[in-house]
This record gives C-alpha cells, sequence and structure tokens, in this order.
C-alpha cells in the first residue's frame, strides 16, 4: 500500500536592518528510494536567489542557494509531493546469523559500514558503553531485536522531551547526565549507544507524518507524537538480513510508516536542514521561524 503526502517547508530569518546574504545549503529533499518518491517539487527563495542542485557525499539532495542583494527579510519555501509504501510488516526479518547479540558483519559488509560504526564521541569513562550493555541480558541470550527495541522504548519513556532555542546537538554523555534532549539528541544517544556495541548506525533527518495534526482532531490535548510540524530526526542501525532499520527513539517507533527521510549522515552536523552566513550590522538578526506542514492527501494499493 502506498499513500501521497503534500509536504511544505517554510523557514524564514528576519533582520532589523538589510543585510546581504552568503550561500546557504538548504537540505529541505526527501531522498528517493524504493519506499518512497519524490512526484513534485517546487522551491520559492525571497530575495530573488540563484540556485544549484547538488548530492552530496551521502547521496543527499543539497540545494546551494546564493540570495541576490540586501534584504531584511530571508525566506525559503520548499513543496514536495511524494509516493510512499507503508510496510505492513515493520518487524525486524534478520539473518539467522544476526538473530543473537553480539553477532559479525561480513567483510564486506565492514567495508562499506567502517564509518557507521565507528563512535563520533568520546567517553573516556565508559559511561556511554555501561548504559548501553545494560540492555544485554545476564540470564541468557540477547536477541538483538530485543536489544534495539528495549533502548528505544527505554529513551522514550524515561527521557524527557525539552525544546532549546540553541543549534546544534548534545553530546550523548550530556543527554544522559541531563535526562532530557531533543529528537536529534535522542537519535545521537542511541546511535553512538549502538555503535558502542560494534553495531553500524546513522542519523537520519526528515519529517513526521501526525494523524492528528492532518486533521486537527487531536481531542483539544495536543499531538501525542513529538516532532510533528517541525524537522525531526531519528536513526537507522544495519542488520544483516533487514538491512537499513529504522528507529525513532523520541517516540518509540519502529519502521518508517511515519517518518519521511531527508537526509541521512554520519554525525547530526553533516544532515542540518538549513546553514548559511550573512553580512551586515552585528545586532541586525532577530531571530528565525521554521514550520513544516504535512498532509495526507490519497492512498492507494
Amino acid at each position: 500500500m502506498h499513500v501521497h503526502y503534500d509536504i511544505t517547508h517554510t523557514t524564514c530569518y528576519r533582520y532589523s536592518s538589510p543585510v546581504t546574504f552568503g550561500e546557504h545549503r538548504v537540505m529541505f529533499r526527501p531522498r528517493d528510494s524504493h519506499d518512497q518518491r519524490v512526484l513534485a517539487t517546487d522551491l520559492q527563495v525571497s530575495p530573488e536567489a540563484v540556485v544549484r542542485m547538488i548530492q552530496d557525499p551521502h547521496s543527499n539532495s543539497v540545494a546551494l542557494v546564493t540570495p541576490l542583494g540586501a534584504a531584511t527579510e530571508l525566506k525559503i519555501v520548499c513543496s514536495f509531493t511524494i509516493e510512499h509504501a507503508l510496510s505492513p510488516y515493520p518487524e525486524l526479518s534478520l539473518s539467522p546469523s544476526a538473530q543473537i547479540f553480539p553477532f559479525a558483519y561480513s567483510v564486506e559488509e565492514r567495508f562499506d559500514l567502517e564509518h557507521y560504526m565507528r563512535p563520533h564521541h568520546d567517553d573516556p569513562e565508559g559511561v556511554l558503553t555501561h548504559w548501553a550493555r545494560q540492555f544485554m541480558r545476564t540470564d541468557g541470550p540477547t536477541g538483538t531485536r530485543d536489544l534495539l527495541l528495549n533502548m528505544n522504548q527505554f529513551i522514550r519513556n524515561y527521557f524527557g522531551y525539552a525544546q532549546r532555542e540553541q543549534e546544534g546537538t548534545q553530546t550523548p554523555l550530556q543527554t544522559l547526565n541531563l535526562g532530557t534532549g531533543t529528537c536529534r539528541d535522542f537519535a545521537l544517544l542511541m546511535m553512538e549507544a549502538v555503535r558502542r556495541l560494534g553495531v553500524a548506525a546513522r542519523f537520519v533527518s526528515g519529517y513526521l507524518y501526525d494523524q492528528a495534526l492532518d486533521t486537527g482532531n487531536d481531542g483539544g490535548s495536543g499531538s501525542s507524537t513529538i516532532g510533528a510540524g517541525t524537522t525531526h530526526a531519528w536513526l537507522q542501525v544495519y542488520l544483516p538480513g533487514a538491512g537499513w532499520v529504522t528507529f525513532d527513539p523520541t517516540n518509540n517507533l519502529l519502521g518508517s510508516n511515519q517518518l519521511i527521510r531527508v537526509g541521512v549522515a554520519r554525525d547530526p552536523g553533516q544532515a542540518s536542514p538549513i546553514s548559511g552566513n550573512w553580512f551586515g550590522a552585528a545586532n541586525a538578526y532577530q531571530g528565525m521561524t521554521a514550520t513544516v506542514q504535512v498532509r495526507r492527501v490519497t492512498s492507494g494499493g
């Protein structure tokens, strides 16, 4: 079964006096794959800009946007229509050799997955490694599926979601210490934790479909799905026999039925939705607003 989604991603930067802009790197376009196909795209920039489309080393689609002339506002609006396949079987269908943890990748897999297996954040006292190992059973064999599902659910149940204005991502040790974070923080925590266990993982940014926001029928209490209405982040773990498997620890989701991939990367810094620079008075910057709307428009077999 497949569905069609209309996605609109709007970002607006405001300034108190006219400024000029350097090149901006925009990663808004969903990734084409066997389960996700982009049918239509539209990119509007104000002020007028030169736009070049490239693919980065991870094959993400990136728009290089260079605004022309000075302005007090930079507005970037991207619209997409995508066809998204819904899987009725989100379970982990692993190869027999990977069903019990620890397992070993083949030599060929290790060559290709090396950068996704190497931790990117220090753990000098082994705090993160110790935290990750708590999901291994001590009374018998540990199922790979159970380990990952339990870690995914633990983050959802025992960590508090907290928005913050600062750019960037907390380190995994900061997230463990604080017990709170954003979706990017939780994705990085689980990604680095499974890497400490010798399993390949990569960071994913994109959009989240929430039926409650689409229909407005959330009972007046707000959506229980965290991350809808803005950009979202999660991770994928590579498992023999299943390939890249999606985990969203912010919402305890398995599989990509609600998640629309845009960028994949070794580290969150490589999958920023937008980055760039401007030139003007030091105190000119007034702030930024960003909104994402994902609407389900059709479905089919």
